[in-house]
């Protein structure tokens, strides 16, 4: 017996198909969703780790701002307290300037020399005063250039012939004269002549 199939089979075929191809399309867009989810909550942890790392080194940047601000203002405190111990050193060591100045030029000045006025700017000496005669006053410049501790580099400024009287109404025949000195250190170093200045 010869059995014929007379239903729609190339429809039911064809609707088999159909719904084949949206149940994957169906299974695909799930997966697609599925994927995106899960990329998504990758992308926000990886996110929100790289927040709390970026937290994390603003906080350190923060931190070693405000060391470096410290260091500043310590080495500002350092340059402030060099710079006063300099100048109290500078000043322990010129006070007694002057009684030195005065004691070299005693012992410099030869026999008929006679200062009239001596006056200090910063490190030079202008020294004038008045000479029985004019080798006196180059004996002065020899012994300030070979013997002086103090003093260096003398020069002379002018030499001028002055009379003086005297009480009884004479007149003697003097050279008047000017020098410069330069004062060569604080703390000249001692050979033996001249002691070495005490700080403090």
């Amino acid at each position: 017996m010869i059995l014929i199939n007379l239903l729609p089979y190339r429809e039911a075929r064809r609707k088999q198909r159909k719904q084949a191809f949206f149940a994957s399309l169906g299974l695909a867009a799930v997966i697609g969703v599925l994927v995106i989810a899960l990329a998504w909550v990758l992308l926000q942890t990886l996110i929100t780790d790289q927040q709390q790392r970026n937290s994390y080194l603003q906080g350190e940047i923060d931190r070693l701002d405000a060391q470096i601000k410290d260091i500043s203002t310590l080495r500002e405190e350092i340059d402030s307290l060099t710079r006063r111990q300099n100048a109290v050193e500078a000043l322990q060591g010129e006070r007694n300037l002057p009684v030195h100045l005065l004691n070299e030029l005693s012992r410099l000045a030869p026999e008929g020399v006679y200062f009239t006025s001596v006056r200090q700017t910063d490190k030079e000496v202008q020294l004038t005063g008045m000479a029985q005669t004019q080798e006196r006053i180059s004996e002065l410049l020899r012994n300030t250039n070979r013997d002086a501790q103090w003093l260096v580099n003398p020069r002379l400024g002018e030499i001028k012939l002055a009379n003086l009287s005297t009480n009884a109404r004479e007149s003697k025949r003097l050279f008047d004269f000017s020098l410069k000195v330069n004062i060569k250190s604080a703390t000249p170093e001692p050979d033996g002549k001249a002691s070495s200045v005490r700080k403090g």
